[in-house]
């Protein structure tokens, strides 16, 4: 897409329908609204940046760029692992973290109204004040916003038992496009009751989208009743990936139901107690960490079950933990594997999901990937709904090192199509899983998605090349 308007007039329309002071166009300024995390993603240069804080200011941004032919990519906090908020070349990057208001949280009707800038930790304690809880909970929630997590629907530790961030998007206010002069609509779809079926499933559309379908301004949220009791942890050690994988698919098959079934390798393990030093095993090939909800007597039944799943699957130990604080840091240490790994060196993080009945057989073919590339490869997951995230680690400046992890990370992809899994089960696809999809989908679903964006965006201006390309 290209533009035979001068920067500097492009920049003077936008700044007649936008207040001055949040349009950044400073050249040292702008590399920092450039990328989101992932590694090696290509970016371009913006344009400008909109640091926007009202819906009718995007709205009016948008018309400007239509106008011009500027792409538009919206921005959250930035915390992508796919390459889905890098800036392209000549864009306006729309950064949405300063509406990160709570706009209401309806009691009676388990419902909250938010902005896209909100982070999702900060949402959890605001409802939580009224007894209430937001499950969905990416390893990134500290510093995450809701409008990222509709882009990518983002997963987390709990969605094995509750869902992912679908299952709580109820609607949404959209900054849209359409007909070449139509660009910078504002609309609501969706809705805020429990139950309805009036016209096709919009919110479900523009969910995990990745903003190429307009800019989302308002989410409206379901919510749950808080949990009411502290949870249970149980803890199990193995001695190799595989006997790991063994005992999540034993879990399943006995129709065992954890809120959370965590795996974290050897390699995290001693990252993170390098890093934290929170006082973890770090001799075991893999830890396996299970949180149990269920309250009183199902509790203590369901988590005496999910040990006795562990040592029947091999495990060196398994036990309950009984400390509070030492089962919180457990799972902080799963929280941290990523950050605590990328101090170290550069990370390409992979973010495959399979069928858990392959789980162990997916274990075996990254260490078989890691072998045969001579990649390091730390492996942390969402183990018991078969969403693997692949580490693949790279001394800074070795170019022989970095091919290799690339083709490595390649390779991964099809092996978890070809075990009938996905290329992503969460982070999106981005730019880094473009050639991925187009292997997995069938060419009949991916010409339909070629024709919803048409349609949605003709001029093509909403996060280009993200995607479908």
């Amino acid at each position: 897409m290209q533009t035979s308007v001068d920067e500097s007039v492009l920049i003077g329309r936008l700044r007649e329908v936008v207040p001055g002071e949040r349009l950044v166009t400073d050249p040292d300024l702008l590399g920092g609204f450039s990328r989101d995390e992932a590694e090696w993603a290509p970016a371009g240069r913006p344009l400008a940046v909109l640091r926007a804080q009202s819906t009718e200011e995007i709205a009016a941004a948008v018309r400007v760029c239509a106008q011009n032919r500027i792409p538009v990519v919206p921005r959250g906090a930035g915390t992508g692992l796919s390459g889905g908020a890098n800036a392209v070349d000549g864009c306006l990057v729309i950064d949405v973290s300063r509406m990160n208001a709570v706009l209401e949280i309806d009691t009676d009707n388990l419902v909250a109204v938010v902005q896209p800038g909100v982070v999702n930790d900060d949402l959890k304690r605001a409802v939580a004040e009224h007894g209430l809880w937001y499950p969905p909970d990416p390893a990134s929630a500290p510093w995450s916003t809701i409008g990222g997590n509709v882009s990518t629907n983002a997963g987390g530790l709990c969605c094995l038992k509750y869902g992912v961030t679908r299952d709580y998007v109820l609607g949404m206010e959209v900054v849209m496009g359409g007909p070449a002069g139509e660009y910078g609509r504002i609309v609501r779809i969706g809705r805020r009751t429990t139950k309805g079926v009036a016209g096709y499933d919009l919110t479900g559309l523009f969910v995990g989208s990745e903003g190429t379908f307009g800019i989302v301004t308002e989410i409206t949220l379901k919510l749950r009743p808080a949990i009411s009791e502290p949870p249970r942890t149980v803890v199990g050690a193995f001695a190799s990936l595989v006997a790991a994988g063994e005992a999540i698919a034993l879990v399943t098959r006995r129709g065992l139901q954890p809120a959370a079934l965590e795996l974290l390798d050897r390699e995290c393990i001693r990252a993170v107690e390098e890093w934290k030093h929170l006082g973890i095993e770090t001799e075991a090939a893999a830890l396996l960490l299970a949180r149990v909800d269920l309250p009183g007597e199902a509790g203590d039944a369901e988590a005496s079950a999910t040990a006795a799943a562990f040592t029947d699957a091999g495990a060196l130990w398994a036990q309950q933990s009984t400390d509070e604080v030492e089962a919180e840091a457990l799972f902080e240490a799963r929280r941290l594997a990523y950050p605590a790994l990328e101090r170290l060196m550069p990370v390409l993080t992979e973010d495959v999901c399979v069928p858990r009945s392959a789980v162990p057989r997916m274990l075996a073919v990254i260490e078989e990937i890691a072998a045969r590339h001579g990649v390091r490869i730390a492996t942390i997951a969402h183990a018991g709904d078969g969403n693997l995230h692949p580490l693949l680690l790279t001394p800074p400046g070795d170019d022989d090192a970095r091919i290799a992890a690339q083709a490595a990370f390649e390779d991964l992809l099809d092996a978890a199509i070809g075990l009938g899994g996905t290329v992503t089960g969460e982070h999106g696809v981005g730019l880094l899983k473009r050639s991925g999809m187009n292997k997995e989908l069938d060419p009949g679903a991916l010409a339909m998605q070629r024709a919803i964006k048409a349609t949605l965006d003709p001029l093509g201006l909403f996060n280009p090349g993200k995607v479908i390309g």
